[in-house]
């Protein structure tokens, strides 16, 4: 049984997805620190604090639903900034191209953890 938001094989391939892009951004141009390079770990660490968010709410489905959704949207929104870092030659395409593959995986998990609640949810008078 999984107790916490960090047992959950999607969340830990959301963090280590966030430590790689945090890994990958420390080489972008000094010029992007405030725009892309903060944008893309942003947004990257905000699937993992989206999950971690969702966990705690599970008591309510709706809500447990709708911050399952921003974790989505955060990981889409990751997606788009590394093709950004690829047309600004910032990172190769290969590598853009494996961490979206990751990011892939991520949004086939959070889609079916929306299109089926059930299991996750808390039922009325658990901890």
């Amino acid at each position: 049984m999984i107790t916490s938001h960090e047992e959950l094989d999607v969340y830990k391939l959301a963090f280590r997805a966030a430590m790689e892009v945090f890994r990958l951004s420390k080489g972008f141009p000094r010029e992007e620190i405030y725009s892309l390079t903060d944008q893309m770990r942003r947004s990257s660490r905000s699937v993992c604090a989206n999950l971690a968010e969702a966990w705690r709410k599970r008591r309510y489905e709706a809500v447990f639903v709708s911050k399952l959704n921003d974790s989505e949207a955060e990981a889409a929104e990751t997606q788009i900034r590394l093709a950004f870092a690829v047309e600004c030659s910032y990172l190769s395409a290969d590598t853009a191209s494996e961490l979206r593959h990751i990011y892939d995986q991520i949004l086939g998990k959070l889609v079916n953890m929306v299109s089926h609640p059930e299991p996750w949810l808390l039922k009325r008078g658990s901890a």
